[in-house]
């Protein structure tokens, strides 16, 4: 399975050192390029996707290790793991990309190995573990409170806007959700979570703000809220959740769950590649489960 990676930003900034000025495609949306200079961990077998240590973009990102998608695969010709490179991260308003780029340099690469999984990890069928969180109100409430509806969960933190990631799923939450409440069909028992990772940071009155951005003044069938650290390392490798805190940043894969109305897992949603229409589907039809 391919791991999404991504780092945190240090704001909203995309314009800064290192950055060309701001242009806009045929559609209108608006793309920063940004120079970065990194060394390649690892490339995907279609050569999409390539994993780059890099240093950090003044004013935009901290040095990280992300994955980086790639919109031509021709783009990685001849480059390998190790290699040093300089190349473009182009961001828009909902995609990213790494293009342009140039060897400079070749050095040796140790992988960092992958955190061991704590108890066998959870596959379609299995009942889900409780899990608690504190909501954007303040509360406390467990996943076990939501036992009878049919529930969608998903990971992300409120410092990270790189388009492709965390605001990708929270977009597709939105647009799911839209889906599901204009259905005449639609079951009346269905929730919605996002849960930050980062509970230091995600405090509620933080998740409460960050939330009107994509849930707006309709706070139904949604919830937002932070897991506590403690449950987050035995829970993570049960889903092939992979957090890493680095450098102050964090870096991650995602992992969306849909759950049944008695708890159990009924589909796993890797990466970012589903659709909002994907997820709507798949709560509907567990949430007519008896």
């Amino acid at each position: 399975m391919t791991m999404k990676l991504f780092g945190w930003f240090l704001g909203l900034v995309l314009l800064g050192a290192g950055c060309k000025p701001a242009a806009s495609d045929h559609a209108g949306s608006t793309f920063a390029t940004h120079a970065v200079h990194g060394i390649i961990q690892t490339i995907a077998t279609d050569r999409r996707e390539v994993r780059i240590a890099h240093d950090a973009i003044p004013g935009y990102m901290m040095a990280m290790t992300m994955n980086f998608p790639v919109q031509n695969s021709n783009a990685l010709a001849g480059l390998a793991a190790g290699d040093i490179v300089n190349f473009e991260l182009v961001v828009g308003t909902n995609d990213d990309w790494a293009q342009n780029f140039q060897r400079v340099g070749q050095t040796k690469v140790t992988l960092a190995p992958t955190p061991g999984a704590v108890g066998d990890e959870l596959k379609v069928g299995d009942l889900m573990p409780d899990v608690a969180f504190t909501t954007e109100t303040g509360a406390l409430e467990h996943l076990a409170d939501f036992r009878g509806a049919a529930v969608a969960f998903t990971f992300f933190f409120t410092r990270c806007p790189l388009p492709d990631y965390c605001p990708r799923m929270n977009h597709n939450f939105a647009n799911a959700r839209d889906l599901l409440m204009a259905a005449t069909n639609a079951p009346a028992h269905w929730q919605f979570l996002s849960l930050s990772f980062d509970p230091d940071t995600d405090t509620p009155a933080i998740l409460a703000n960050y939330a009107g951005i994509y849930r707006g003044e309709t706070t139904n069938h949604w919830l937002f809220a932070a897991v506590a650290n403690s449950q987050l390392t035995a829970l993570a490798p049960r889903l092939d959740l992979m957090i890493m805190r680095q450098n102050g940043s964090i870096s991650h894969n995602l992992r969306t769950v849909v759950l049944d109305p008695q708890g159990r897992i009924q589909h796993l949603f890797d990466g970012n590649d589903w659709t909002p229409q994907a997820l709507a589907d798949a709560l509907m039809t567990v949430a007519r489960q008896p």
